[in-house]
């Protein structure tokens, strides 16, 4: 949906305005003093907008973001502690492998369930039940 192409109206750049245009003279005059008009009350009231707007965009300052200090940057270099190949070289495992007598073996009880068994009296159990 958001593929589409639409209309003007649904984009958001663009959005000034334009220079009115008035359909004759006095309509342009009658403006014209409702502007002057308006801008006198907001004076009269202490409200002057082109003034603020002018302090305000003056007293703004651009964003600095802080400083970053990452390792290297602001502080010292600590160097890694190097053991080099002389501490423990990677070997393989050993693999595992079970030395005791307790297990007699693995059944399957249902579908892959693998089951440790013990004695002969399990196996046959485990042998004997319905699948």
């Amino acid at each position: 949906m958001s593929m589409h192409l639409e209309g003007p109206w649904l984009s958001t750049t663009g959005k000034r305005k334009g220079k009115t245009k008035f359909r004759n003279a006095d309509e342009a005059r009658k403006a014209r003093e409702l502007e002057a008009d308006w801008h006198a009350l907001q004076k009269k009231h202490g409200i002057e907008q082109e003034q603020r707007k002018q302090r305000a965009a003056l007293d703004r300052t651009v964003y600095q973001p802080p400083k970053l200090t990452y390792r290297g940057m602001d502080a010292p270099r600590i160097p890694s502690l190097n053991k080099g190949m002389d501490s423990a070289p990677a070997t393989k495992a050993a693999p595992k492998v079970y030395t005791g007598t307790k297990i007699k073996g693995i059944g399957t009880m249902h579908k892959s369930n693998a089951v440790p068994i013990f004695t002969d009296d399990e196996a046959k159990d485990i042998a004997s039940m319905r699948r």
